[in-house]
């Protein structure tokens, strides 16, 4: 793979100067220009100060470990129920095959076969999905309280806590693409985000390499945008966006919320704002190993993804088109959208 050059080096802003009860409606407004040139340069961006306060986040990270410890037995009692239509629960390791495969949503024949080649190599990671308890359509499927005390109450907590700094970030991308502040947020009523717990267990550097198995493939978001918590072992790339194969290493940054456009905000803004190729793959420092054997330490993270309501119909906004760019994208709800991009994520029996 090509090196990066300094240029490419993926954005660092400070999210107080939107955020603060201080900030002056200049400031404001230089941050939320800052944002959209960040995600016009790499599609992602680290933001501090993004208003989840530590305490919180160790506790996340804390959880989600007590959940993972679980023997498999007790994380079956919450399994991901069958087929890619609900996206709720507990899912093992290879039951998920991440991929930037674009299906029918109908096509049950085509997305299965096409399914079936692509976990030819297995993911070798487990998660566990949490919602809005709003969602009749994406129930949620919570693990016993008597065998993970607390588990659901921090769950049903902490998204809304995640929500409500998301719908901060889509005020800010709404400012800098000069639209009215609750363009995004009014079509974001929490009913339909998704909070995922991320546990990539050790293995064999040598097994990733050689391409027997796989962390997380390169893939975009099917959401507006990805919030994304990570700890310390690193792993995840950043596709270049002017030298497509080639990736950069989303190092962890501490304190920071890495933060990047999903298929939605690119279809809303016509391009203007892309959404990057990224996976998971080995940590690019040599002490995330163990050993002769170069088994990788295990790695957490926490996405939250920020979907829009399944009615929303995203549509290319007129402040993003002109005569010499007109709308690339014909109108589609984010029911539809997902339902293409989620038919081979998840087989059907």
């Amino acid at each position: 793979m090509g090196s990066i050059d300094s240029n490419t080096t993926i954005p660092i802003l400070d999210f107080s100067l939107w955020s603060s009860p201080q900030s002056s409606t200049t400031t404001k407004q230089r941050l939320a220009t800052d944002l959209v040139a960040a995600f016009q340069h790499s599609g992602f961006v680290y933001l501090t100060n993004h208003g989840l306060a530590q305490p919180s986040l160790s506790t996340a990270f804390a959880t989600s470990k007590r959940l993972f410890d679980l023997t498999h037995e007790k994380k079956m009692l919450a399994p991901h129920p069958p087929g890619p239509e609900v996206h709720r629960g507990y899912s093992w390791p290879g039951l998920e095959k991440v991929s930037q495969h674009l299906g029918t949503g109908d096509d049950k024949d085509g997305d299965r076969k096409v399914a079936e080649r692509l976990r030819e190599v297995s993911d070798c990671k487990e998660s566990f999905e949490i919602g809005s308890e709003a969602n009749a359509a994406q129930p949620n499927v919570w693990v016993p309280e008597a065998t993970l005390p607390g588990f659901r109450e921090w769950g049903t907590v902490f998204y809304w806590e995640c929500y409500g700094v998301a719908m901060e970030i889509l005020k800010a991308v709404a400012v800098g693409l000069g639209v009215e502040e609750d363009e995004f947020v009014k079509y974001h009523s929490g009913l339909n985000c998704q909070l995922r717990l991320l546990h990539y267990p050790p293995l064999l550097a040598k097994d990733v390499e050689q391409g027997r198995v796989a962390r997380m493939p390169a893939h975009s978001d099917w959401s507006t945008i990805t919030m994304l918590f990570q700890d310390d072992c690193g792993g995840l790339e950043v596709e270049d966006p002017s030298a497509p194969g080639t990736f950069v290493a989303a190092t962890p940054v501490a304190g920071a919320c890495v933060v990047n456009v999903g298929d939605l905000l690119m279809r809303w803004s016509n391009d203007h704002l892309k959404s990057t190729l990224h996976r998971v793959s080995l940590p690019p420092l040599a002490d995330r190993f163990v050993g002769a054997q170069r088994m990788t330490r295990a790695r957490y993270s926490i996405p939250f993804f920020v979907s829009a309501d399944p009615d929303a119909l995203v549509d290319v906004l007129p402040a993003c088109t002109s005569e010499k760019n007109p709308a690339k994208y014909e109108p589609i709800t984010q029911l539809e959208y997902g339902r293409m991009r989620s038919s081979v994520q998840y087989q059907k029996d």
